[in-house]
Order: structure tokens, then sequence, then C-alpha cells
């Protein structure tokens, strides 16, 4: 009977390994049945308190910590600030309708959406203040993982994401957003790998898989939106064929006609046709969300410049008399020595560089772009009102001209390191490294510069001054 069981007991160690080495990352669910107003969508978040006349949106950055912080300090400022509003006085941060984030500014942004007052209680310690990095190195190295990730379907971001699943965001899942039910709405930005194409984690964009978004960990998303290239490999999804009932958007089948019109819109159609072919396409693999778009601006361009966006919606409907859209770009500017070498630089200088030049050369003509698109309806509200009183004093009485349901006061805020006016501070902030872990003296500085700049920006202040500060 001793042989035996001494055969069990060397048996089941190694049975134990082989399990291990099978570890697979967790899949998306599919979506048995479509249900148009179901699931993680802005129309099933209710406003309470929060009106749809004040509409503010915010867009965090990536740069790890440093973004995180940079963020939590504007969040901060917004919770100090008091305005009146329809006869209310309120906070300044319970009117925020939406947030959109990349990389690490989709930490304070989903901590916010799933907890709300709770990020000024404990964030810092759960999040800001911790080296991250070193314990994922932990992770990493603990032989139970190790084995884990022999296998093919399980890697170090899906560690990562274990890692801000059980410590930071309380095991939560996107089914306990659609719970909580309440404004922000939050929208987690990655990027699809096979098209360079931003994919938010919302129920609209996983119909398109015919998944239910509802049971996925937000940690996981998270990870997808902060999965820096090299550093950490890609999270994978997997595109189910369409559930019964399902049939694309409008917006979308009217996109697809819009070549010659809007090549935008078009663009943005011809995309969401690579999700619905199920046959060639049966996964799809993402990474940090700053390789499409490093400041998280374009979700909120989208729901302006689609007719079944929810702000164009509010607008055609005449509710929204303010929209202020408010981004936190945490972008450095560090020193470089590659100009003053002769010999061309090494192999890991240029990955990285190729990883990060495209996400930052793009941010400052995104904001750019969202401000002349609101100084065109503005000006749009102007010609129309100067052309109709030129019409009533030369023919009174005569006809009105189509008209904006309600004239828009738009708002287009940036907080950015290089408004600060002292060089040595500002070339501090510029030089921090992009990184999970900072120090303590570090993360304060940078919250204090979010308050500090958002505090000094000429276009908060007239928005105060409008609502009456």
């Amino acid at each position: 009977m001793r042989w035996p069981s001494r055969f069990l007991s060397r048996l089941l160690p190694l049975a134990l390994l082989a399990a291990l080495g099978c570890a697979h990352y967790p899949l998306n669910a599919a979506l048995t049945r479509y249900q148009p107003g179901g699931g993680y969508r802005f129309e099933g978040l209710v406003s309470r308190e929060n009106t749809n006349s004040l509409f503010i949106c915010l867009a965090f950055s990536g740069g790890g910590t440093r973004a995180a912080a940079l963020a939590y300090g504007v969040m901060e400022k917004l919770r100090a600030t008091s305005v009146t509003w329809n006869g209310i006085e309120k906070r300044l941060l319970d009117e925020v309708d939406c947030i959109s984030s990349v990389s690490g500014g989709s930490f304070p942004a989903a901590y916010y959406a799933l907890f709300g007052d709770r990020l000024f209680a404990d964030f810092r310690s759960r999040f800001l203040d911790r080296n991250i990095e070193r314990e994922l190195t932990l992770r990493l190295f603990n032989p139970v993982n190790l084995f884990r990730l022999l296998s093919p379907y399980f890697s170090r971001i899906d560690l990562a994401a274990e890692l801000y699943h059980d410590t930071i965001l309380d095991r939560k899942t996107f089914a306990d957003l659609v719970a909580r039910g309440r404004r922000p709405f939050v929208m987690l930005n990655a990027t699809n790998l096979a098209n360079g194409e931003r994919f938010e984690f919302t129920q609209d964009q996983f119909d398109f898989l015919g998944s239910n978004l509802a049971a996925y960990p937000v940690a996981r998303a998270v990870a997808a939106s902060s999965a820096f290239p090299f550093l950490l490999s890609p999270i994978s999804l997997r595109n189910y064929p369409p559930p019964a009932g399902y049939s694309p958007p409008e917006e979308y089948r009217n996109a697809l006609r819009d070549y010659e019109l809007n090549r935008r819109r078009f663009h943005w159609a011809r995309n969401q046709t690579l999700y619905l072919d199920k046959a060639s396409r049966p996964y799809l693999h993402l990474m940090d969300g700053g390789l499409a778009d490093n400041i998280g601006l374009r979700a909120i361009e989208a729901a302006y410049r689609r007719s079944n966006g929810f702000i164009r919606r509010f607008l055609n409907e005449g509710q929204i008399e303010k929209l202020v859209i408010l981004v936190v770009n945490a972008r450095t500017e560090p020193q470089e020595g590659l100009s003053r070498r002769e010999r061309p630089p090494g192999l890991a200088t240029v990955a990285y560089k190729t990883a990060t030049i495209s996400m930052d050369n793009y941010s400052f003509e995104s904001v750019e772009v969202v401000k002349e698109l609101l100084e065109e309806r503005r000006k749009a509200q102007r010609d129309i009102e100067a052309c109709q009183r030129i019409l009533d004093e030369r023919c009174p009485g005569g006809r009105r001209l189509p008209a904006f349901p309600v004239v828009v006061d738009p708002y287009v805020i940036e907080v950015n390191f290089e408004a600060i006016r002292e060089e040595e501070r500002r070339n501090f902030f510029l030089n921090l490294p992009t990184s999970f872990a900072l120090a303590p003296d570090q993360v304060q500085a940078l919250i204090e510069a979010g308050q500090e700049l958002l505090d000094r920006s000429p276009e908060f202040r007239r928005l105060l001054k409008a609502l009456g500060r």
C-alpha cells in the first residue's frame, strides 16, 4: 500500500503543475439576447442631482501614476468648487456626466465611476502611493504564476488585471456600474491591435462583438487601457456570433453610405464592420488606449459628432445650455540625449520611441480639433442670429430661419504641465517618468499641480464667472 501512496503523492504535484500550465485568461461572455436599452450605456444611467443643462465631460490622458495623480488633483478641485445652477448650490463635480480615459487615467476614472466620493478617502492608499510595478514583479516571479505563464493563453497582462481586480477595484464588474445606475458614464478606451483603432468598453461597442459586458471585470478593461507595449501583453476578447434580435444601429448603416459626405463617419463604420466578420476575426487583442488617442478625447468627440451620440442627442433636444469639456493632459517632455550622440539609438530605444511618439504627437491636435468643432457651432449660432436680425429689419413679419433648439455656451478647458509659469517647476513635471511607481512627494506635487492648473485656467475662470462665481 505504500507504493501507490508514494506514487500518488509524487503524481499530485505534477498534475497540479500541469493544470497550472493550462491556465486561461477569463473570456468575455456571449450575449444571448439583444436588448437595445440594456447593459452599460449612457442612457441607462439616471442623472439624479446632475442636470443635463450643465453638461460636463472629463478626458483623462495616459501617463501611468503621473496621469492618475494629476486627474485626481483636478477632481479634488471640482469637488471643492461650489456653484449655483438652476437655483441649487452644488459641487461642480456633481455635474460631471461622462469621463473618457486611457492608460493611467483609467484608474481614477473607473474608481470614481464605481465608488463615487470614496475616491477621496482611499484612492491614494489603494493606488497612487503604491509601488504597483514592484507588486507586479513579485507576482510575476511567484512560482505558481511562473507555471501559469507557461500557458499560451495566460500572460503578464492577466497577472496585472488580477492585481487590479483584487486590490484596487474590489472585484467589481460592469454589472456593478449598471446597478449603481448613476453618472458619470465612464468610457475606458483601449486600442485594437488589428487596425489601430480606439475600442471602448461600453455595451454599444460590445454589441458588435455579440458579447455581454455586464459580467466582465472592470479591472480587465483598465488593464487593457493601460497595457503599455513591450512591458505588458495584450488583453484578448472573443468575437461571438450576433445574438437573437440584433442588427447594427442605424448610425452604422447610414455611415457606410457616407464615403463622400462624411469620411470620418464612414471610416468609423468600416472599422466596426471588422467586428461583424465573425468567421475570419473570432478574436481581438487590445493594448494601451494611448496608441489610438493618448488624451481620451476621441470618445467624447464621437459622442458629439455622431447622430446617435448622447451629447448630440441632448443638443438636438435643446437640453444642454453649457457644454464643458475638461481635458487633463499629463503629457511630458523629458530631456533626451539622442540628438547629442553620433551613434544611432539601439533597438530598445527605437521600440520605445516608436510606441510613444505617436501617442504624444496628436494630443495637441485633438484638443484643437474639439475647440474648433465647438467654435463652429457657436459661429453658426451667431450667424443665424445675425441673419435673422437683418431679415426682421427688412421684412418685418417674415419667415423665421431654422435655428438651433437652444444657444449653447461651450467651454474647452485643458490642464497641461506646459501652463506652469516657473521654468524649473515646469521642467520637474515634464521630466517625471511614465511608471506605476512614484514617490509620495511626487504624487502630492502632482495632485497640487492639478488643482492649481485648473484654478488658473482662463477658460475655467470664464466658466465660473458665467456660473456666478
